[in-house]
């Protein structure tokens, strides 16, 4: 099992810039991707940006060429840098964790997630 803890949301202006944070520990090594999710009220969880182990990258369609998911692996951490925020882009952002070996990034294939930051941005 991997323990994951966001940190970075709060509240912005349309056009700011936000960094979240994911810090993970536990049995990072067994896991084969992680990435980032968010949830607005009402609307189902989505994902923002994920990456797998071996290297492969994917975005939401919604924010390819605004938002950045890195990763130090020496700090077991990783990072989503949003840029040009929307208010669309208000939502719950979740970090998330999965050991299978699988094609996608769907929510429902990630074993492990955090307990959510707050994203709200103001027009």
């Amino acid at each position: 099992q991997v323990r994951l803890v966001e940190s970075g949301g709060g509240l912005v202006q349309a056009g700011d810039s936000l960094r979240l944070s994911c810090a993970a520990s536990g049995s990072i090594l067994s896991v084969n991707a992680m990435g980032w999710f968010r949830q607005a009220p009402g609307m189902q969880r989505q994902l923002v940006a994920a990456f797998t182990r071996g290297g492969t990258t994917d975005y939401a369609d919604s924010v390819r060429g605004r938002f950045t998911i890195s990763r130090v692996n020496a700090q077991n951490t990783v990072y989503l840098q949003m840029n040009s925020l929307k208010p669309e882009d208000t939502a719950v952002y979740y970090c998330a964790a999965r050991q299978r070996y699988v094609l996608g990034f769907s929510p429902y294939q990630f074993d492990d997630w955090g307990q959510g930051t707050q994203v709200t941005v103001s027009s």
